[in-house]
């Protein structure tokens, strides 16, 4: 009995510092004061946007996008030897648009939504969730749709996946509450079952988008636009759960966090220390009383922070809220 005891309370630390050791491409990790993530390596002035991390530490997704989405294509970042190797175009990417992946909470499987057809070889009209996982020797598998109770002839974005299966995102639901809603497909052995839009709160009359739940599901973040609160085109909200499994009301997320330009794709790391999210602010006024030079317009076009998306990351800190 003993040795079991041990077995098992070494498998937990073990587990826990494989989290707690997780490093990033970029070095300088913020505080409490919103930073610009990974400069000249993911936010380079290109529309950079969503993020997503390996529980592991090893692979991470994000996505580049043509401003009037144009293109969409998720690019990967791997670790190697513990050094983080260059950009690259995802292996199941790079055809059809494509955004938006999220890692299931075990790793094997990624998430993403996409207008990639079920057949032939034109793009469909609307977005699809779609999954992809790895081989038996690592390599990732051809992506598979997930189907009709998930995916119908509107848009399905945004997926974010619990350790229990439920499946969260973002569609044009016609049982929905506003233009765009938060819905759950519950995990059975039988497959997804239908969605269900997330309860009044959450969800409004306003668009509600891009939700990121947390693994336990005990709390979730996600955009929304129009309220009473919010400062631009849509600001990141939280909502945890109560102890009989509730959703509380939800909280406008403080300080920085929020621009008057849009702040969206909220993602939080596996260790639960850093809060990653996308936003199209400026880095600063492009107009004042002064001509602007040649050079300082080629900055303020080429450069992050220009008002296309960027990603930014800052400390996360759940008991906060």
């Amino acid at each position: 009995m003993k040795k079991v005891i041990l077995l098992v309370f070494g498998i937990i630390i073990c587990s826990h510092l494989a989290v707690a050791q997780i490093t990033y491409p970029d070095n300088n990790l913020p505080a409490d004061t919103l930073r610009l993530f990974a400069r000249d390596i993911i936010s380079t002035g290109l529309a950079n946007r969503d993020f997503t991390i390996s529980p592991t530490g090893d692979e991470l997704f994000y996505t580049i996008q043509h401003p009037k989405f144009i293109v969409s294509v998720i690019i990967r970042l791997t670790k190697v030897n513990g050094k983080w190797g260059k950009p690259e175009v995802a292996p199941f990417s790079g055809v059809f648009r494509d955004l938006e992946a999220s890692f299931s909470p075990n790793g094997k499987t990624v998430f993403f939504s996409s207008d990639r057809p079920l057949t032939g070889n034109q793009p469909k009209r609307d977005f699809d969730i779609w999954k992809v996982s790895k081989t038996a020797d690592g390599i990732w598998g051809k992506p598979e749709n997930l189907g009709a109770n998930v995916n119908t002839a509107k848009n399905e974005f945004y997926p974010s996946v619990a350790k229990s299966g439920n499946l969260y995102f973002t569609v044009e639901a016609p049982y929905g509450k506003g233009g765009e809603d938060i819905v759950v497909c519950s995990y059975a052995a039988s497959g997804y079952l239908a969605p269900i839009s997330l309860p009044h709160g959450v969800n409004t009359s306003h668009g509600e988008f891009n939700a990121f739940v947390d693994p336990d599901e005990q709390f979730i973040l996600f955009t929304s636009d129009g309220r009473a609160d919010d400062k631009g085109k849509g600001d990141i909200y939280i909502s945890k759960k109560d102890k009989t499994n509730n959703w509380l009301p939800v909280q406008h997320l403080p300080g920085t966090i929020n621009s008057t330009s849009l702040d969206y794709c909220p993602y939080v790391t596996p260790d639960k220390k850093y809060l990653i999210f996308t936003s199209n602010r400026l880095r600063k006024e492009w107009y004042n009383e002064k001509a602007v030079t040649y050079a300082e317009l080629n900055s303020l076009l080429s450069e992050p922070g220009n008002g296309q998306d960027d990603i930014y990351w800052v400390q996360f800190n759940l008991s906060a809220y």
